[in-house]
């Protein structure tokens, strides 16, 4: 096939493909060409640092050719059959096994989807079933947090707590309540009492009024990740935990993001210490090298699900042969490379690289579990208000072009979830890159000397 231009890549992609969270006024497009490691390079030859691991997701980096080998032996071997019925194949077995070992002992059962808005998904349902099942259909409310993230299906969707991703989309799912969720950066929002006391307060009201019959489940991101990289205070969830299982309410954990070595352990769960009914995994599941979701379950849930007629939603590429051999592969990587360490050492030393940021007006706090990390950006460090929405052009658009350095930007905060085989050298670029725009940043939302 012949070279093509990237003016003419761009202008075939604004014709022909609906961008998520892009403007229609924007014509730039950065055409993609090829990855190794920490590093992405477009069609132009232009270098960047990937400092956001994709979405969360390049757990063992760009251009690893283990990945690559175990996909296409697969697909030369067996690419696809279904999961459904009675029907398995060897990698989905070996794959649910795996995670079955390394998972938190009170997850026996692996339920395979598509991504993190698919595992939600069938989370809910599986969680209203379950009460269902066992004779208690009124059990139908599901409780979530505002400013949380579940994903763009209607059920994850209607749980996620970002009005910008609901509004002109509804009616929702119903039942659905938003409870305040553990930051205690802003600490205003908690009058004068401590973080955990007000939001287990706030969870027992909330029981009240709803009933606790009427409640199915909870659902949450053990670390807040789309809001802004929120971890919460050390006995938020066993606290939260304790008082949902006072009242037969199952626990959700939303490890789309947490799993699989992104905060140090192979679950958040195991790091806050708690045993969650279904725990929702996708993205580090493969490092984003094929699309794949997982869901773990208990013992006590996946024996409900089996019931009668069994649990009666499958999607297409359930268990996927190729999907789950890529995932072996990728997990393989992470244990031999001993990456779940370095998530906890790379990730304390780029987050020291960054701490001295606070120096600055405009940035409020630095935050950083695991290689999660977050850089809070203020207009007034006392009333907190945020930075980010002022800035034009935005500020991932001014670093990208300025440094290379690819990071995400939102309401709040720019944010950094960068490959687990991260390099002291490209932690200090990332650093120095930060600094270098940030220093030049006002309280107006100007970059000074900005292209």
């Amino acid at each position: 096939m012949p070279t093509r231009s990237t003016a003419h890549l761009a202008e075939l992609d604004r014709r022909s493909i609906l961008h998520p969270n892009l403007p229609g006024t924007v014509d730039e497009r950065i055409v993609m060409a090829s990855g190794e490691g920490c590093r992405l390079r477009d069609t132009e030859g232009r270098e960047y640092l990937d400092a956001t691991g994709g979405l969360w997701l390049a757990q063992v980096g760009h251009g690893r050719p283990e990945l690559a080998a175990a996909a296409s032996g697969q697909m030369a071997q067996l690419e696809y059959f279904t999961s459904f019925w009675e029907f398995t194949n060897v990698p989905a077995i070996d794959l649910a096994a795996k995670l079955v070992s390394i998972s938190p002992e009170s997850l026996g059962r692996v339920y395979f989807t598509s991504g993190g808005s698919e595992g939600n998904d069938a989370a809910i349902r599986m969680a209203r079933l379950f009460h269902h099942r066992r004779g208690e259909p009124d059990r139908t409310w599901i409780l979530a947090r505002r400013s949380a993230y579940h994903g763009i299906s209607y059920g994850g969707g209607s749980a996620t707590g970002l009005p910008i991703m609901q509004q002109g989309m509804g009616p929702h799912l119903p039942d659905v309540a938003h409870l305040t969720p553990p930051w205690p950066y802003h600490d205003e929002w908690y009058g004068g009492e401590d973080v955990t006391d007000y939001c287990v307060r706030e969870l027992r009201e909330t029981i009240a009024r709803i009933g606790a019959g009427n409640i199915a489940a909870m659902i949450g991101e053990p670390v807040m990740g789309v809001a802004g990289m929120i971890d919460p205070p050390a006995d938020y969830w066993p606290r939260i935990a304790e008082v949902l299982a006072e009242h037969g309410i199952l626990l959700i954990l939303d490890e789309v993001v947490t799993a699989y070595g992104r905060i140090g352990r192979w679950f958040a769960a195991d790091h806050f210490g708690v045993r969650p009914d279904i725990v929702v995994t996708a993205k580090g599941i493969t490092s984003g090298y094929v699309p794949l979701g997982a869901v773990l379950i208990s013992d006590e849930i996946a024996e409900t699900m089996g019931e009668d007629y069994g649990f009666p939603i499958g999607y297409t590429y359930n268990g996927h042969p190729t999907a789950c051999a890529v995932a072996l592969a990728n997990l393989e990587v992470i244990e031999r490379e001993g990456l779940l360490d370095r998530a906890v050492t790379m990730g304390a030393r780029l987050g020291e690289l960054l701490r001295p940021l606070e120096e600055l007006p405009v940035v409020g706090q630095v935050r950083q579990i695991g290689m999660m990390l977050a850089v809070e950006l203020v207009a007034d460090k006392e009333t907190k208000e945020p930075l980010l929405p002022k800035c034009a052009p935005p500020l991932p658009d001014v670093l990208r072009r300025e440094t290379g350095v690819i990071v995400r930007g939102g309401r709040h905060a720019l944010v950094l979830s960068p490959p687990l085989i991260l390099e002291d050298a490209e932690a200090k670029e990332i650093a120095e890159a930060l600094r270098g725009v940030l220093e030049r940043l006002g309280p107006d939302g100007r970059v000074r000397g900005a292209a």
